[in-house]
């Protein structure tokens, strides 16, 4: 496959942007210069990745800015229910008692048939969740009282009432019909629905975040809630399932009122709160481990990553068609100092590096403050006339300090030492010993020693063993009999999903091209704005500006709360059991998330993270407590000071984790990255100077760098250098050279069938009502066989006449035939 040439597109379009001929003055090229250098100038960014953004952040991110005007009529249907009760006192200012009181009057109101009425008294829900604002006056007093009335009403069974509506709202045929038949929809047509959900999101997201100072009946709650949300308690499934319901229903054009983005918030939080955090996942695994005798990880991932420091980005094609035209016009002096840096984190030379890749890749920075002092041997005349002596060592006060070792452990897995193994006796002996490791008769010292390294870093992942153990069951069903499955809330939900998992995945798939940025708008894409769109369109520039901005913030929300979802149910159906994240994985994969991914990529991704899609002063609660400042056009493009967009990083590192679970260790879905032209776009987001990003670019290079070709690993020396830094080893791993590739043919169709067969194997084994129908006695007792009793359709006896007709009458019967011996 010829993919030395990955990189010309983008350099052709750099060339079709005006440089295809050499710049006729200094002032064309001084202006490339400085945009080249300004792409550069990318400030390392202070981000801390983590199973959410503060709990301001996700509260405020639940209300479009066209919904601002319902806090004030929330407020008065509280006030105007809450005036005849409370006879001139505020809801501060009630006993705990007079609190539960006033919560039960308002539930028995819920259950009343008019539905204007019962609307208001959920308005007036909904205030309280909110905090009681109109009594508040600073943001934490807000979020004090939002806390303190959260766990009042769940604990007088708020929730349960709600989801009953909930249901109601969902199977409102009425509605759904009017909205298909609408031309434009817009917030009016989702009210109820934004409503409850608004009210079922600040209980899950207040409940879900634990403080210090919460006391011991709130933590009490907690556990209840969680469980309950776990639970098949909602007709006889998890909670989760009723929302993934609203998705597809959602997607199948069957209901475009539905509120999307609140809808996906309150899932992932309910996934999120369920089964777990990043966190939660990495004690979860360290248990598991212990549980099959599996020898502790070797380091805690998560704080690896955190430790981790940000790289400088490689060179972009503006500076390597600058570097190529300045060697061809044969410059005597000094080359301008290019502004890159090593992608190297401690400015160590590439351990690579050869003078082949000098013109591409050499750095004139490394020359000045690299650990060697030595010139490229083309560039010497160019550089220094005459060429000075050997520069003396420097004294080691001086010296970079360098790093103690890599960041992660090396790994080999057991197949990798039985490959090792089956080479050296080949070569060395002539014949294989199939699968024992343990035989080294024959093999010369150094294959002894090179065995030993290979397992002191052998690593049995979890997948591993329950491969192992699913094949085992399979041999052998009946003397192994029935495996325990424990009811985790994990194991729970796929159960849940799993009848129509491949709707929910493609449904999930479909809301992210439409939310993606790189997307154009098409007359068949599903709109996701009808809980952003108002319903008089604006008029004033203003108003335009005000409403593009939401519309975008819209579109990032929808994106975090979906990449961030993906990503939880793949990694916790990895550790639940690894046929699980594969038969998701597969539906991915098939419903074409990795070109989908890539195309997302393959955008300005620098402009994407430091996107100012927010206006701060209409931020909850910030726009509920402090006076409302006037809106100007400048105001609003100036945004809020921050570096960089929190949630679109989020989302990003999110997709590229994504990315990374579907395509390891799978050779086939490697080459579609290969095929897909994935290397440019990765490179470009390594200008995010950001580690946690950078780390799961470059293992997504990684896989794929032997299958690229000797031209682009030659030019690309700085991010081999950065990958042997910051990606983990594998000892037997060929990643760089590429020597191995003509042995591994792509049989993308093979791989993925025998894929789809163990997973089916899988649950047909562990899910299917009649397990072991092939084992199961039969009876061969004529007579007990016709008096067992058949169970036949309520209607039977109304067409059996019919039946007899057509089944016994009219079917020719050939008697001899059956008297014959077959």
């Amino acid at each position: 496959m010829q993919t030395e040439d990955m990189e010309v597109p983008i350099i052709n379009n750099l060339n079709d942007n005006g440089d295809r001929q050499r710049p006729k003055g200094k002032d064309v090229f001084k202006d490339q210069q400085k945009e080249s250098e300004s792409s550069m100038e990318s400030p390392n960014l202070e981000f801390e990745y983590g199973d959410t953004d503060t709990l301001t952040a996700e509260l405020s991110e639940l209300y479009s800015y066209t919904e601002e005007p319902e806090f004030a009529l929330n407020r008065d249907y509280f006030e105007e229910d809450f005036r005849s009760h409370a006879r001139g006192r505020r809801w501060i200012e009630l006993t705990v008692e007079e609190q539960r009181a006033y919560v039960m009057r308002l539930l028995d109101a819920l259950e009343v048939t008019d539905r204007d009425k019962r609307l208001k008294v959920a308005r007036a829900i909904l205030y309280l969740a909110q905090g009681v604002f109109d009594e508040c006056d600073t943001e934490v007093d807000v979020l004090h009282w939002s806390r303190h009335n959260i766990f009042l009403l769940y604990d007088m069974g708020i929730f349960t009432a709600l989801l009953e509506l909930l249901s109601m709202e969902m199977d409102n045929s009425q509605a759904c019909s009017s909205a298909v038949r609408k031309p434009a929809i817009s917030l009016a047509d989702s009210t109820e629905l934004r409503v409850l959900l608004s009210i079922m999101y600040l209980m899950v997201e207040t409940i879900r975040v634990q403080t210090e100072d919460d006391r011991p009946e709130w933590i009490a709650a907690r556990e209840a809630f969680k469980n309950e949300l776990a639970s098949p308690l909602y007709n006889g499934e998890p909670f989760a399932l009723l929302l993934f319901t609203m998705v597809t229903k959602f997607c199948s054009m069957n209901a475009p009122h539905f509120p999307m983005k609140k809808v996906l918030l309150l899932l992932w939080k309910t996934i999120l709160f369920t089964l777990g955090g990043f966190e939660e996942l990495q004690e979860m695994k360290v248990r598991h481990r212990e549980r099959l005798n599996l020898p502790p990880l070797p380091e805690d991932s998560i704080k690896v990553v955190r430790a981790m420091r940000a790289a400088s980005p490689p060179a972009s094609a503006m500076e390597l068609i600058e570097q190529q035209q300045q060697q061809k016009r044969g410059r005597r002096s000094r080359r301008p100092l290019v502004k890159q840096d090593s992608l190297d984190t401690y400015n160590e030379r590439d351990p690579f590096k050869n003078d082949d890749a000098r013109d591409e890749e050499e750095d004139p920075e490394d020359t000045d403050s690299g650990i060697e002092g030595e010139v490229d041997p083309l560039d010497r005349d160019v550089i220094i006339q005459p060429p000075p002596p050997p520069p003396p060592l420097r004294p080691p006060t001086e010296r970079v300090n360098f790093p103690k070792g890599l960041p992660w452990a090396p790994k080999v897995r057991e197949k990798d030492i039985e490959h090792f193994l089956e080479t050296s006796r080949n070569k060395f002996i002539g014949f294989t010993l199939g699968n024992d490791t343990e035989t080294l008769v024959g093999l010369p010292r150094p294959i002894h020693e090179s065995v030993k390294t290979l397992k002191q870093h052998k690593y049995m992942s979890i997948a591993e063993v329950q491969i192992k153990r699913e094949e085992e069951l399979q041999q052998c069903p009946l003397t192994l009999g029935e495996e325990e499955v424990e009811d985790t809330p994990a194991e729970m939900l796929y159960l849940g999903m799993l009848p129509n998992l491949s709707q929910y995945v493609i449904a999930l798939l479909k809301l992210l091209l439409a939310a993606a940025p790189t997307s154009k708008a098409k007359t068949d894409s599903i709109n996701i704005l009808a809980d952003v769109l108002p319903e008089e369109m604006p008029i004033t520039v203003l108003q335009s500006m005000k409403l593009g901005i939401d519309v975008n913030r819209h579109k990032e929300i929808i994106v975090k709360a979906i990449s961030a979802l993906l990503l939880l149910l793949l990694k916790h159906f990895k550790l639940n059991h690894i046929y699980q994240f594969e038969i998701v994985s597969q539906h991915l994969v098939f419903a074409n998330c990795i070109p989908l991914i890539l195309k997302f990529f393959n955008q300005n991704i620098m402009s994407y993270i430091s996107a100012k899609n927010s206006i701060c002063v209409l931020d909850f609660p910030n726009c509920v407590v402090h006076e409302m400042p006037e809106l100007t056009a400048e105001s609003l493009e100036a945004g809020d000071s921050s570096q960089f967009c929190w949630r679109n990083l989020f989302s990003c590192i999110n997709l590229l984790r994504i990315l990374n679970k579907l395509t390891k260790w799978k050779h086939s879905r490697t080459m579609m990255l290969v095929v897909f032209k994935s290397a440019p776009i990765l490179k470009r987001a390594l200008k995010v100077k950001q580690a946690m990003m950078q780390l799961y670019v470059l293992k997504l290079l990684k896989i794929q760098t032997k299958y690229l070709g000797r031209q682009w690993r030659k030019s690309n020396m700085k991010t081999m250098s950065a990958i042997y830094q910051k990606v983990r080893h594998r000892l037997n791993d060929d990643w760089a050279y590429g020597n191995d590739i003509d042995a591994r043919p792509w049989d993308f169709q093979a791989e993925e069938c025998a894929l789809r067969e163990s997973i089916e194997k899988f649950n047909s084994r562990r899910y299917e009502r009649n397990k072991n129908g092939d084992f199961a006695p039969v009876d061969n007792c004529l007579q007990s066989v016709l008096g067992q009793r058949v169970e036949l359709p309520e209607d039977f006896h109304y067409s059996y006449e019919m039946w007899l007709e057509r089944e016994v009458f009219s079917q020719p019967i050939q008697w001899e035939g059956l008297l014959q011996n077959p």
